[in-house]
């Protein structure tokens, strides 16, 4: 409690209260405050806020000035009446002509996040979750102290309104997609509304869109299977284009082999013309069929070698008499005759 010799100034639950001292008697700390309806002490309740200290507030009001704060606006009324909007600074209040602050009203960039609840095109429920900034214009403080008593309930309302009227008329892909329309038609819609009570909407955000869990898991699991879909038609493409690989390596490795077996049965050729001739030459008394035939059995022993040692088999069985080595080389003679008769027609 302060006193001085003409005034007492006394905290009480809601303010602080003035009163002039009647004699010598005090009013003490526990006394009951007067009722802040008495016309003399009304204009003195002090709105206090978290920066500034009572006492010092006390002693503005017994000077008859007042502080507002940076980035806030004060209402100053006089007997109930709008009076004037105080900036920040200090300011003359003289209360002995009916003068009070009716109240403060900030005017930093606030934000308001509104989550709502609607239901898409596709009958899909989904939780929309929107982020409104906004702030109140200075010129316009009045209307914004005294025309709105709630006002994050009326911007919430009218995000609903807006929300609940556009999307339903979308799917829920769409709904993602056109997050920015939506965001857009309830800035709009707010803007319109609120800057008649003195409000400025800086900026509308749809943050979020979240569909039902069991909805969420189905589209991961149709997305899931849609990329299966299109690895399992590339690795078909990749698996196709190896097999014509492939094939074109196997193709073009038996026309070389084709090549290469004809090459060698034109040098054996050529080598057996050779040895024939050769022979004739230098044993007298012997024919081309003798030499021939000579030639041909030793080949057919030779692949009978090879056949032996290349195969897994650990025995042949061929003809070993006479008449057999005779008839085997008259059946080489008559294939390489209907062979090379066939070649000539």
């Amino acid at each position: 409690m302060l006193k001085c010799p003409h005034w007492t100034v006394d905290t009480g639950l809601d303010g602080l209260y003035i009163k002039p001292v009647q004699g010598e008697a005090v009013c003490s700390q526990a006394s009951a405050p007067p009722s802040s309806s008495s016309p003399l002490l009304r204009p003195f309740e002090a709105q206090v806020t978290s920066r500034s200290d009572p006492w010092t507030a006390a002693m503005g009001n017994l000077c008859c000035c007042v502080q507002v704060d940076q980035s806030t606006v004060a209402i100053r009324e006089q007997f109930g009446k709008f009076d004037s909007v105080l900036e920040p600074g200090c300011h003359c209040m003289p209360w002995f002509i009916g003068k009070r602050v009716a109240g403060h009203l900030t005017l930093r960039l606030q934000q308001l996040d509104v989550r709502c609840e609607t239901k898409t095109k596709d009958n899909v429920f989904v939780n929309v979750v929107a982020s409104i900034q906004y702030r109140a214009l200075a010129g316009k403080a009045s209307d914004a102290f005294y025309k709105l008593s709630n006002t994050r309930s009326q911007i919430q309302a009218y995000v609903f309104d807006v929300i609940r009227a556009s999307v339903p008329k979308l799917i829920l892909d769409d709904a993602f997609e056109q997050k920015d329309e939506i965001a857009k038609a309830v800035e709009e819609e707010l803007e319109k509304a609120m800057s008649a009570y003195g409000f400025e909407i800086v900026q509308t955000l749809i943050v979020d869109i979240e569909p039902d869990e069991h909805v969420k898991r189905a589209m991961n699991e149709i997305n899931a299977a849609a990329r299966l879909r299109v690895a399992a038609n590339e690795k078909a493409e990749a698996e196709k284009i190896v097999q014509i690989k492939r094939a074109e390596g196997e193709a073009e490795a038996k026309y070389l082999s084709g090549l290469g077996i004809a090459r060698q049965r034109q040098a054996i050729v050529d080598g057996l013309r050779d040895s024939v001739l050769g022979f004739s030459v230098n044993v007298p008394g012997t024919t081309a069929k003798d030499v021939m035939d000579m030639v041909l059995i030793t080949q057919y022993f030779d692949t009978m070698k090879e056949i032996g040692a290349s195969s897994k088999a650990s025995s042949v069985f061929i003809p070993h008499g006479p008449g057999a080595v005779r008839d085997i080389a008259t059946q080489i003679r008559d294939g390489l005759l209907q062979g090379s008769a066939v070649s000539h027609h």
